[in-house]
């Protein structure tokens, strides 16, 4: 595709759906990959340039190509558990792991 401004498509990874566009680079929950090149089948919806394409469940001939970049950790969460009255006190955090990727290209064919 060949405007940029005007070119979305919206992917499913990970459990969500996210809307991409060429150049962007997002944080996805980790793609367990070596490769430095990523590319998402799973394509739900495609428009260019006003044109839509849906799919039912997804768009067929159509993929998002991307890079990836670096494997990151988000900051952590914290679950505080307590118990009034009785003494319990627990205090438990989490990092998740992310892979931030470019974005470089939605093709359709």
């Amino acid at each position: 595709m060949s405007d940029k401004e005007n070119c979305f498509a919206v992917i499913e990874t990970g459990g969500k759906q996210y809307m991409v566009t060429e150049g962007q680079i997002l944080d996805f929950e980790l793609l367990e990959t070596e490769e430095k090149k990523v590319e998402f089948k799973q394509i739900l919806l495609v428009s260019n340039n006003g044109s839509v394409t849906m799919g039912h469940p997804y768009v067929e001939n159509a993929s998002v190509s991307g890079e990836l970049l670096e494997e990151i950790k988000a900051d952590k969460k914290i679950a505080f558990k307590f118990k009034t009255k009785v003494g319990y006190k627990k205090t438990i955090g989490h990092r998740q792991r992310h892979s931030r990727i470019r974005i470089t290209g939605i093709q359709i064919k």
